[in-house]
């Protein structure tokens, strides 16, 4: 299979089975908290819904950035999945990825001159903050590994074993990455409800559609990437039912959790970064 035909089918996957995680995680949260909930295939339909929709376009809105910052969205996690699944390349160009994508998400919500959108990427800066260090944590992966490059970190695991139980820290603090980019997640703050959708309260029609295949993408590469780093290399089998239980046990805890508020949301995340980074530190060194 030639490398543009191995992409192609990647993001198709991606797209398809994490717009269904995205669902399943929407149904868990909904059953936890005794509503029936939408089917787990909605936010796939609703994905398609908005590519056929009209395309509204604000008056306060700063074109053509409006529009472009959608792609730009869309166009890094696609980015992200040939370093990734296809290619097994670097966890630093994964960091500066995920680090292009909040200023991304910044500008989203700057764009439209809306003033949730604009609430909304103040946020951002504040979950940057504390986003950002929890990504990090690949540096103590670094230090045991002797490489960023995914391909190594797999071999690695082939030898010595899943670093989940050589770095357990690590493992959590990824996890809570996760967890603050879930639907609804206590960290949640750029899309809090007390600001509607946050950066995405103006896009509609194809823009909304790309912000939601963007959506499925991302949650699909980084839940990949949390197995792969902390797992290994697993089987199509094995990667379908990790992916189904961190949407399952990320909508557990969303249905049970409320929204903190943006201090207390920068504050638990830098704690838990620091608490992971030292006691990974302290762990490798001393034990």
């Amino acid at each position: 299979m030639n490398l543009m035909a191995n992409i192609i089918i990647n993001v198709l996957i991606s797209f398809l089975f994490g717009s269904i995680l995205l669902g399943f995680h929407r149904k868990v949260m909904a059953r936890i908290q005794l509503r029936p909930g939408p089917p787990i295939i909605q936010h796939f339909l609703h994905s398609l819904k908005f590519f056929f929709k009209e395309t509204a376009f604000p008056k306060t809105a700063s074109m053509p950035f409006y529009i472009s910052i959608t792609a730009v969205l869309c166009g890094i996690w696609i980015a992200a999945i040939i370093i990734g699944p296809v290619l097994k390349g670097s966890l630093l160009l994964i960091f500066a990825i995920y680090a292009v994508y909040k200023i991304v998400e910044h500008n989203a919500g700057s764009s439209s001159g809306s003033p949730y959108g604009k609430m909304s990427c103040v946020r951002a800066v504040f979950s940057a903050s504390s986003e950002l260090p929890l990504f990090a944590i690949i540096a103590i992966i670094y230090l045991q590994v002797g490489s960023m490059n995914i391909s190594d970190i797999i071999s690695y695991q082939n030898i010595h074993g899943p670093l989940i139980l050589k770095l357990p820290l690590v493992t959590i603090v990824l996890f809570v990455l996760i967890l603050s980019k879930s639907p609804y997640s206590p960290f949640g703050i750029t899309k809090g409800k007390d600001i509607i959708s946050g950066y995405e309260t103006e896009h509609f029609g194809l823009l909304r559609g790309y912000i939601m295949l963007s959506e499925s993408i991302s949650w699909y590469i980084l839940s990949w990437m949390f197995l792969t780093i902390c797992f290994g290399d697993l089987s199509t089998l094995s990667y379908i039912v990790g992916m189904l239980a961190i949407a399952f046990l990320t909508g557990l805890i969303n249905a049970t959790t409320p929204i903190l508020n943006p201090n207390h949301s920068v504050m638990s995340q830098i704690s838990i970064a620091f608490i992971g980074f030292v006691g990974s530190l302290l762990s490798m060194f001393f034990f």
